[in-house]
């Protein structure tokens, strides 16, 4: 057994529990027919931007082992709407989720296996004992490197099976679209769509419909080239460039494409795709490699080639006149960055985000976003943003051109959303993807988990709701011809585009469809001191990397902020003693976790570290947010493991 898990107490896994199962061709698994192989679960939630990290994180090491390793998902909701059963299916087939999953509800096995973060990763050997957990992302090699020590203890004791796991892949889907995520209008009037199940861009006749060409081969990857020989994974936002520009820059449009971590550039004379910026890697934050060639110097506020930087998971994109850039919406980190392109060396900086995942106001440098999605410039050069996990609507002042300062017109932060209209500051939305301006300056957001498009004018303050019952709208574009006003609607899940007429007065109903918390159970603390541990081991032939100052990195606060009297701020040790008010009586804390390894570099014959090989860094990094509750007989520690 690995030197990191070795001297664990041997505790039996729990069953796993939920509402059903998918991938499984209908059956339920246990754990006791998993005896032999390799368990790895994944405690996931569609909604989550890390969640989909790691999913992509554990394909390599999940097709690597198909025959010694099982890996299950356990979807555990954080929005009332991922736990439509019919969503999670949608979910599972979008983000080609290859492994059993099980619908898990009520948080039942979460519950049971002491899950207190988004995604949670679970590592059970062949006999059933737990052996390692995981919270965050960044443990995709500490993963492999355990299983192949797991497999390699089990294969010499006898308690290795090898052999197909329960996975049952589904029947394949048809259509023209798959899962479209954002639309553009094309200046010979047809629509441009992210086809993002099927990899590529579809180009449809103004009906919506009628397939005119796909750009991109369909097939996963991140390859340039003509139409049929370009590959993109998953892209969503697209962006015209403005047409001063395009002969110079030689490409017409510029698409986030997410899961490649890349902007890419297609000239649409004849399809050809080409990479802006982006490395192909995600970027990490705290990472000491996130521009290449200058290990541990990125700087927010400074211009990098744009090919050397990393990016992370880019949704949207938006051309701003006013600074002189595409604004990009790059959910990963919670930041937005601007693109500047020129045809000789185009250049990205961050523009504003702290990569701190919240709801906070103020100038760019300090502000907090949470998955920015959507993007839509306003007639005064402001731009409006859907920030998706605090289900808000948002507005960017440009300031200069290196700045902006963040409003918040719509949204009360990370655990509050629901369906409700009316005076904005108490008005509620459901992670909501995408946004667009209609005539008269008013704002229409597709709300995405709530099924509808809702409408905020600026004017009044006030919340409407224009339609409902769409499926998982994403996008929405405004046409306007003969004094009528159409909405061409992205219905995600329904792989279809949508036309929705709006009344003259642009007005909708107002609903109240009630407001929700994430239910998540509080922890139970005690008043004053509380010693609060994060765990974590580096992974088989790995170790701590201080080469570039302190591996290890703790931020801790609260909301409300009194509830914490004293502990919080940021350090360099993974624990922390707190001491918690007696006078609140509930809050959450705010918790953020980084650690960086390294691999061990061999020894050569006189015992001197070989020159020649340069050891891959590793970054293992959380944000957890642990409701907590403070009664007389509450606990005085709280462990939150990001790898132990």
């Amino acid at each position: 057994m690995s030197t990191s898990v070795q001297n664990l107490p041997r505790v039996r896994a729990s069953e796993l529990v939920g509402r059903g199962w998918l991938n499984t061709g209908g059956r339920t698994v246990t754990l006791s027919e998993l005896r032999g192989k390799v368990v790895v679960l994944d405690f996931w939630t569609f909604c989550c931007i890390n969640c989909l990290h790691v999913l992509d994180e554990l394909r390599e090491v999940e097709e690597q082992h198909r025959d010694e390793l099982v890996i299950i998902g356990v979807h555990s909701p954080k929005f009332e709407h991922e736990a439509d059963p019919d969503a999670l299916a949608a979910a599972v087939e979008r983000y080609e989720v290859r492994h059993p999953v099980l619908d898990d509800p009520e948080l039942v096995t979460w519950g049971a296996y002491t899950a207190r973060a988004w995604p949670t990763l679970v590592v059970i050997d062949p006999e059933g004992y737990i052996v390692a957990q995981m919270a965050g992302e960044g443990h995709g090699s500490a993963i492999a490197a355990l299983v192949s020590d797991l497999i390699a203890e089990h294969a010499l004791k006898g308690t290795q099976h090898r052999g197909s796991g329960p996975y049952v892949p589904p029947a394949p889907a048809s259509g023209t679209l798959r899962f479209p995520a954002k639309a553009l209008a094309l200046p010979n009037g047809n629509v441009l769509v992210a086809d993002a199940g099927h990899h590529s861009l579809a180009e449809l006749a103004p009906d919506g419909e009628t397939l005119v060409r796909r750009i991109g081969s369909g097939e996963r990857g991140l390859v340039d080239g003509a139409p049929g020989e370009a590959r993109f994974s998953e892209p969503n936002g697209l962006c015209l460039v403005p047409s001063d520009l395009t002969a110079s820059l030689g490409y017409d449009v510029v698409v986030a494409d997410t899961v490649n971590h890349a902007l890419r550039g297609v000239r649409l004379s004849d399809g050809v795709v080409t990479t802006l910026a982006g490395t192909g890697e995600q970027f990490m934050v705290g990472g000491q490699e996130n521009v290449t060639g200058t290990v541990g110097a990125f700087e927010p506020g400074e211009s990098y080639d744009s090919l050397s930087v990393r990016l992370s998971s880019p949704w949207d994109v938006e051309w701003s006149a006013e600074l002189g850039a595409f604004v990009v919406a790059m959910a990963g980190n919670h930041t937005l960055w601007d693109f500047h392109p020129g045809p000789h060396l185009p250049v990205v900086s961050l523009l504003a985000g702290t990569m701190n995942e919240g709801l906070e106001d103020g100038p760019g440098e300090g502000a907090w976003f949470a998955q920015p999605s959507g993007l839509a410039t306003a007639a005064d050069g402001a731009l409006w943003l859907a920030d998706a996990e605090t289900s808000a609507l948002r507005r960017l002042v440009p300031v200069d051109e290196t700045d902006v300062r963040v409003e918040t017109a719509v949204g009360q932060g990370l655990f509050d959303f629901g369906h409700r209209d009316g005076a904005a500051d108490q008005a509620l939305l459901q992670h909501p993807l995408g946004v667009a301006v209609l005539p008269d300056g008013s704002v229409v957001v597709a709300d995405t988990y709530n099924g509808a498009l809702r409408r905020y004018d600026p004017a009044s303050g006030e919340v409407t709701t224009l339609a409902k019952d769409l499926a998982e709208p994403s996008d929405v574009l405004v046409e306007v011809a003969d004094d009528a006003v159409h909405l061409l609607v992205v219905e995600s899940a329904a792989h279809r585009l949508t036309r929705v007429a709006l009344p003259a007065t642009l007005a909708g109903e107002v609903l109240d469809g009630g407001a929700h918390k994430v239910a998540r159970p509080a922890t139970d603390v005690g008043s004053g001191a509380l010693r609060l541990d994060v765990p974590f081991a580096p992974a088989p032939g790995q170790k701590l990397d201080d080469r570039w100052g302190p591996s290890t990195s703790l931020q801790v606060s609260a909301t409300p902020p009194e509830l914490l009297l004293s502990g919080a701020g940021s350090g360099t040790d993974l624990f922390r003693d707190l001491v918690i008010n007696p006078d609140v009586a509930e809050g959450v804390l705010h918790v953020t976790a980084k650690a960086a390894s390294c691999d061990e570099v061999p020894l050569l014959p006189n015992g001197e570290p070989d020159p020649d090989v340069f050891p891959a860094c590793h970054l293992a990094q959380q944000d957890w947010g642990v409701p907590v509750r403070v009664v007389p007989d509450g606990d005085a520690a709280l462990t939150l493991p990001l790898r132990g």
